[in-house]
């Protein structure tokens, strides 16, 4: 198949029809931000008005300069006001533009920051079916790019546009009261066809940009998705089949970004044309003016540097639409990450949590990640203050699901889900999470040291308390044998640790946040027996008075649990203390037999193996 991409050449695979948006309702989101700095906007664009004056004012100063030198007129003396005055000018041109950028480049930055930060907290805020569909690499060069666009969108609107809007109109003024109705119409007409010309191109190559920029993020997302698995990678020797697909999304790519580039010769090659013809047609005007002695060569200078001064900004002004469109398009991505709707939202009202007891009730529970597959039907049961509940059941019956509803990581189907009589729907989801504790079977650590790692359990922590947690999960003695101890970096998603001590981590991280419910989701699954024996009694004291939902694999893990519940295909099929299961001779007596008997077989193949070694 992937033999078959290549042959089929560079050219991108035909993308959905994209739906049109008008990108430029989003320069409204950006007002909050220059308003809250209006003081600064206000000084910026005093700069930039003065800096437009001088600018315009060197060519009127040049042409007096020139008028006063030329030896038709018979003034041989030194203008050296005027000279001066043109010297500061110059500097005053530049001088107030870069005043203009100091002062405001804290507005852009700040706009950048805030932004920046509204898109991070929405996307914690989406539901967890958001963040298993979404791809991260993509996601994140979206933001990127969209925040840079927001920079160049607030410089070139302000501090482009509005400049050549004003230059234009002092040239314009300029042109009309001191020269004839020629050389105010070619430049009107040209700045009019040239605006039309780059409007036309632009609209036409943003569709090329979407392109690049849709098959940019697929090509990060597919190196990010390939880099996190590293390890499964090696583990099937794919280095060159992960290569290939990653250089078949830069093919693509780069098919993109060659028409991009090519696209953009068109539109300076055009721009240029439109100038050069304007620029020629006038210095004529005025070259003829100067011969028939009606403009003076200072004149003719005078009509130059207004025009050079004029198209080289409307110049850059084509360059600037095309980045305003540009940073558009790239905002526009990043904002529709804003416009995800929460699935689950805190309702008006919501009321927090006590936190003194709680006790949980699972009632008449349905839930379904999709309609055509459900997940838990008709769940009931309850978990008293302090007691512990454990759910059993073979892989996919629906276990896991429980503590992510628990979580109000989705909102349940059918029924309910109470804690101390008050649906969780109607508690504010962060004190409802802030008093659940949770050790998950697949631990995924931040990239950083130890210490962070489990101090995130509750970030305002001593150290003390830290350590103290590290003792109760059994993983101190193994961090200070290390060398840097606790300050130890654990490396991307944890991969430097192994899955007990990644596991043990995250039952410290639990221990310290110390909430009232505590849910222990195939806690030691990836502990050997030693350890597991070693920590299920560590398991067992900080389970004592908190409300505990335990989610085992091992039936030996449960035997003091107050109640055990069977579940099979999403429903509770039994339940009861150990010993009443046993003696039902139902499907936890079956599942206690398998496992013995595998556990006697383990045993076995152990012993033989120690026999073979001693002889």
């Amino acid at each position: 198949m992937l033999q078959a991409h290549h042959a089929a050449g560079s050219v991108p695979p035909p993308a959905p029809p994209a739906v049109r948006r008008n990108e430029w309702r989003n320069v409204r989101l950006l007002f909050p931000y220059l308003w809250e700095f209006k003081g600064r906007v206000a000084i910026a664009l005093t700069f930039l008005v003065t800096a437009k004056l001088a600018n315009v004012g060197v060519p009127l100063i040049l042409k007096q300069v020139i008028d006063r030198l030329d030896t038709a007129t018979a003034i041989a003396v030194l203008p050296l006001t005027l000279l001066v005055s043109y010297g500061a000018l110059r500097l005053s041109t530049t001088l107030f533009a870069e005043l203009r950028d100091v002062v405001f480049v804290r507005v852009t930055q700040r706009a950048v920051r805030r932004v920046a930060l509204s898109v991070f907290r929405h996307l914690h805020s989406l539901s967890l079916r958001f963040h298993l569909e979404r791809q991260t690499g993509g996601v994140s060069r979206d933001i990127e790019r969209g925040t840079r666009g927001i920079g160049t969108l607030l410089s070139y609107m302000l501090f482009s546009i509005i400049p050549v809007i004003l230059e234009f109109s002092l040239v314009a003024v300029i042109l009309l009261t001191r020269f004839d109705w020629r050389f105010p119409a070619v430049t009107f007409v040209a700045v009019a066809a040239y605006i039309g010309f780059t409007v036309l191109v632009t609209e036409w190559r943003m569709d090329i940009r979407r392109q690049a920029n849709e098959l940019d993020s697929k090509a990060n997302t597919r190196a990010i998705d390939s880099l996190l698995n590293y390890e499964t990678v090696k583990y099937f020797n794919n280095e060159e089949y992960e290569a290939q697909r990653y250089d078949e999304n830069l093919r693509y790519y780069e098919s993109a970004a060659v028409k991009n580039e090519m696209s953009l010769g068109v539109l300076n090659i055009g721009q240029s044309c439109i100038i050069a013809i304007a620029v020629t047609l006038l210095m004529i005007f005025a070259a003829q003016g100067v011969v028939a002695k009606s403009l003076t060569l200072g004149d003719l200078v005078l009509v130059n540097g207004l025009l050079i001064q004029l198209y080289i900004p409307l110049n850059f002004m084509g360059m600037v639409y095309r980045e305003i469109k540009q940073s558009l398009a790239d905002m526009d991505r990043m904002f529709r990450l804003l416009e995800q709707n929460r699935e689950v939202q805190d309702r008006p009202g919501a009321l927090a949590l006590s936190t003194e007891h709680a006790h949980v009730r699972f009632e008449h529970v349905d839930f379904s990640y999709d309609p055509k597959r459900h997940i838990l039907e008709d769940v009931s049961f309850e978990i008293a203050a302090g007691a512990k509940v454990a759910v059993v059941g073979h892989s996919g019956a629906g276990k896991s699901t429980l503590a992510r509803l628990l979580y109000r990581f989705y909102d349940v189907s059918g029924g309910r889900i109470t804690i101390n009589d008050v649906d969780i729907r109607d508690l504010i989801q962060s004190s409802l999470r802030g008093a659940i504790g949770i050790v998950p079977q697949d631990t995924v650590l931040f990239n950083d040291t130890i210490y962070y790692n489990i101090r995130y359990g509750r970030p305002e922590a001593t150290r003390a308390e830290v350590e103290a947690a590290a003792q109760a999960a059994h993983i101190h003695e193994f961090i200070m044998s290390l060398p840097d101890g606790y300050e130890a970096r654990v490396g991307e998603r944890g991969l430097k640790l192994s899955g007990g001590e990644k596991q043990r981590v995250a039952i410290a991280r639990a221990v310290l946040k110390n909430p009232r419910i505590m849910i222990f989701d195939e806690a030691t699954s990836a502990l050997d027996s030693a350890t597991e024996q070693a920590i299920q009694s560590e398991l067992t004291r900080i389970a004592q008075g908190r409300t505990t939902l335990v989610i085992a694999h091992r039936l030996s893990t449960v035997m003091d649990a107050d109640q055990i519940l069977v579940m099979e295909h999403g429903r509770i099929v039994e339940r009861g203390t150990p010993r009443e299961l046993l003696e039902r001779g139902g499907v936890y007596a079956e599942m206690w037999a398998l496992q013995q008997q595998e556990d006697a077989e383990r045993n076995g193949a152990a012993t033989g193996e120690v026999a073979v070694a001693a002889s």
